[in-house]
């Protein structure tokens, strides 16, 4: 009977033992996670490295043309604006007529041509005259040399109203032509058609600029004076082109204060051979510069902030992928900087990493 009793009691142990370890093998096997080939596939995987920790300093500023490339025109006579041949905006080439203008000047200076015209062909008769006469001893060489001078006295006056004329680019009917200095855009009108022009007037009728490189003048407050070096990298976005980001470098500073707002200027020159920036863009500009200490860095999109932590999936294989606390000293340039979770090597998942996530914490 005790034979029986304990044959019994050491099936029902084997029965248990089996049972404890079938279950255990269930638990063991809903708690491990494999990543699928599919989103293995739809991941991205970064590995942690030791880089200089980049700062970031955001500033204000506005478009402007390279006043190396920019000419203002002034009117070199007075007169009335007869025609106008361009508008702001339009491009221009070198020589084109911007505007016509009416003036009493080139109809004076048309006078003095035809009159030394008319000097110049009676000096050249009077000095064949004086020749001929010396020739057949009538006259003396003083007379020679007296017609030779006033010949040299009319051809000088010619050439001198023809490089007046030179200068003013004279038209027809005593008009003064009006014409753009280099080849660019008119970027500043200040002329209407029947307007007065005066030479005494100090303000210009037309601005000509060259865009295809253009500034990009950002204001820095006095706190941030210290950060700011000439040859740090900038990242300029517009609000017309919210997407495009345009790159440059800060290639001057200018050390003074503005008065008025109380900042220092500093410029980036950018090359628009596409024309996108146009002259008064407001511009947010970035600035990039190294602060000097090496750190573990990541790409911030492989954080994953939840209950006040940050965690990042570290990567091994498909079968042993573990969640880390890491703990960010700071963000700039699409990378986060680590104190401390993380060693250099270590691969972390940088896509897509949210739904691992969540599957690892359910």
């Amino acid at each position: 009977m005790n034979r029986i009793l304990s044959l019994a009691l050491l099936v029902l142990g084997a029965a248990w033992w089996s049972s404890c370890k079938h279950i255990q093998a269930e638990d063991t096997e809903k708690e491990t996670f494999v990543l699928s080939d599919t989103m293995l596939q739809s991941i991205h995987i970064d590995t942690a490295g030791i880089k200089p920790v980049q700062s970031e300093l955001r500033l204000s500023g506005k478009v402007s043309p390279d006043v190396g490339k920019v000419l203002k025109v002034y009117p070199l006579v007075s007169g009335f604006v007869k025609d106008i041949k361009v508008q702001l905006g339009d491009f221009v080439q070198k020589g084109q007529i911007l505007a016509v203008i009416q003036s009493g000047e080139i109809a004076d200076y048309e006078k003095q041509m035809a009159e030394a015209k008319s000097d110049l062909a009676v000096a050249e008769k009077g000095l064949k005259v004086a020749q001929d006469l010396y020739s057949s001893q009538l006259s003396t060489e003083k007379d020679v040399v007296n017609a030779q001078g006033e010949l040299d006295k009319a051809r000088a006056e010619v050439n001198r109203l023809n490089d007046l004329f030179k200068i003013y680019r004279r038209g027809a009917g005593s008009t003064y032509l009006v014409t753009a200095p280099i080849s660019g855009y008119v970027i500043e009108k200040n002329i209407n058609n029947n307007m007065e022009i005066r030479t005494d007037n100090n303000q210009n009728i037309f601005t000509v600029s060259e865009l295809n490189d253009v500034w990009v003048m950002a204001n820095v407050f006095e706190t941030d004076i210290a950060r700011v070096k000439e040859g740090y990298d900038a990242d300029i976005v517009t609000i017309s082109y919210p997407d495009t980001v345009f790159h440059g470098k800060v290639d001057k500073i200018y050390n003074f204060l503005d008065p008025a707002t109380k900042t220092m200027q500093i410029r980036i020159k950018l090359n628009n051979k596409d024309m996108q920036l146009k002259p008064e863009m407001f511009a947010t500009v970035t600035l990039h510069y190294n602060e000097g200490d090496n750190m573990i860095a990541v790409p911030t999109s492989s954080l994953i902030f939840d209950r006040s932590k940050n965690y990042v999936l570290v990567f091994k294989d498909k079968y042993n992928i573990q969640v880390r606390e890491v703990e960010p000293y700071k963000t700039a340039g699409g990378l986060a900087y680590l104190s401390k979770g993380l060693n250099p090597g270590e691969q972390v998942i940088s896509r897509n990493q949210l739904l691992i996530y969540n599957a690892l914490n359910d």
